[in-house]
């Protein structure tokens, strides 16, 4: 038996070639088929190397190799890397961001105790911002592959079209803000259709950018009659700007005006002058800054540090129909989070989400979100190393604070069983399911409590916490 690795991705003198190693097929699929077809014959390379208890080593660095071809497309681009740092340094930096031994269990997992998947082909709809990391990242990583599915991300142009396409079945699952598929499953700006929140993709991750001829009005109390601009009513950001004006004693329904953008279109109207800020998802906060137009003025995590922002999610009628292909995206998901919230593999994510298919934006400026060392504008280099994280419990005591804004701010009226609203539609329960599934140890409980803005929050007295605002709608 050789000693050679089957596929060498860190040989900077060779090129990465993936294919059989028999080179009779074009896919090592290809290849496992026709071995499952002459399993008593003994010719062919597969069967040697599962004579030789090899097989297993030979999967797992085919999987290896696969991560590192998507890291790195062009291959010159590869080999001129492990020339410039070396193998070792090489090995150690990229093996950190493949999980191999989880792979290899969850894709056994699929074929036995999760069973058929009932949809395999998938359209998963994202806006294309750094919350949607993990959902984004599984597609280059290939950990959607690894459980059999074909998913295909589809970049989305706005809030609403996410909304209506999840309506009308175009998407199968998708990229939400985490107060959408509260207000869908109640018929709060839409018709009532069931949602379900199954991870939270990102927390904090936002910012408040304002227009660099503000530079001296850094106080919240001087912005009367601005313009701001948030992506969505139903949104974290539309819910924490409120929240900060309103403490500094404006109304953000009469001292301000609030327009919905979609994230894209924010930096060109604020370069325009249509609007003074925004409280907005990166990378166009810091996008702001690398255009030289706008500053930030604070990090959402210094209203609520460790505030959830976006959401992965899909119907209930999805889940209930397509059981272990929803499994199967939960997997795919979490594995993805748990990798994103990692410090080091920060940098090489940052190069993987970055292309035109998907965030289409300078790697320096995803980067700079991703690591925590940026520039704000004002002439500083921060480093703030939660800047941007990826926790993907679906806390139901975050679901009841929403809730307690939507309540507030008047788009919803009368009584709100909060608690059985956050049960229904954030799958806690599923979540730390399956995540035990994959070796991760999830958290104990289902409603901590949160400070905001230095002020608690207790889940279980939610109308005593809206009275407790001077400024509200009820």
């Amino acid at each position: 038996m050789s000693d050679d690795r089957y596929f060498d991705p860190y040989d900077a003198d060779k090129p990465l070639l993936m294919r059989c190693s028999c080179g009779r097929h074009a896919s090592v699929a290809e290849h496992a088929a026709a071995e499952q077809q002459n399993a008593t014959t003994a010719t062919t390379e597969l069967k040697r190397r599962s004579e030789t208890a090899d097989f297993e080593a030979y999967s797992r660095e085919f999987i290896e190799a696969t991560l590192v071809k998507a890291l790195f497309p062009q291959d010159a681009l590869r080999r001129r890397f492990l020339a410039a740092v070396g193998k070792g340094t090489a090995m150690a930096a990229i093996s950190s961001v493949l999980p191999i031994a989880s792979m290899q269990a969850m894709a056994q997992d699929t074929a036995g105790k999760s069973g058929a998947l009932e949809k395999k082909d998938l359209k998963i709809g994202f806006i294309p911002i750094t919350c949607a990391t993990p959902l984004i990242m599984a597609h280059p990583l290939g950990f959607y592959d690894k459980q059999g599915l074909d998913v295909q991300v589809v970049k989305t142009a706005g809030w609403a079209l996410i909304r209506d396409k999840m309506l009308n079945k175009e998407y199968d699952a998708t990229h939400f803000l985490s107060p959408m598929p509260l207000a869908i499953s109640m018929g709060v700006g839409s018709n009532p259709v069931p949602m379900n929140v199954a991870t939270i993709q990102n927390t904090n991750g936002q910012a408040i950018t304002l227009a660099n001829k503000h530079k001296d009005k850094r106080d919240p109390k001087q912005w009367k009659g601005f313009k701001f601009a948030v992506p969505f009513e139903y949104s974290m950001h539309n819910f924490l700007l409120r929240y900060y004006v309103a403490e500094s004693g404006l109304d953000p329904d009469r001292d301000i005006q609030i327009r919905v953008l979609p994230p894209p279109e924010m930096v060109a109207n604020l370069r325009a002058g249509n609007i003074d800020g925004y409280l907005g998802p990166d990378p166009f906060n810091q996008r702001a800054v690398y255009e030289e137009v706008g500053f930030l003025h604070l990090l959402t995590k210094d209203l609520w540090n460790g505030h959830p922002c976006c959401a992965f999610g899909t119907s209930t009628e999805f889940i209930q129909r397509n059981p272990n292909t929803f499994a199967a995206l939960y997997r795919a998901v979490l594995t993805a989070s748990a990798m994103a919230r990692k410090p080091e593999n920060r940098p090489l994510i940052a190069k993987v989400i970055s292309p035109q298919a998907y965030l289409n934006q300078p790697e320096t400026v995803v980067a700079q979100v991703l690591t925590g060392k940026f520039a704000d504008g004002l002439g500083n280099i921060k480093t703030v190393p939660d800047r941007a994280d990826f926790d993907p419990i679906p806390w139901q005591s975050m679901a009841v604070w929403m809730l307690t804004q939507m309540k507030r701010w008047g788009y919803v009226k009368g009584d709100v069983n909060y608690k059985q609203i956050a049960e229904q539609v954030f799958l806690l329960t599923d979540a730390k399911k399956t995540m035990k599934q994959l070796g991760m140890t999830p958290p104990e409980g289902a409603y901590p409590k949160f400070t905001i803005m230095g002020k608690v929050f207790d889940p279980e007295k939610p109308e005593p916490y809206i009275s407790s605002f001077m400024i509200n709608r009820v």
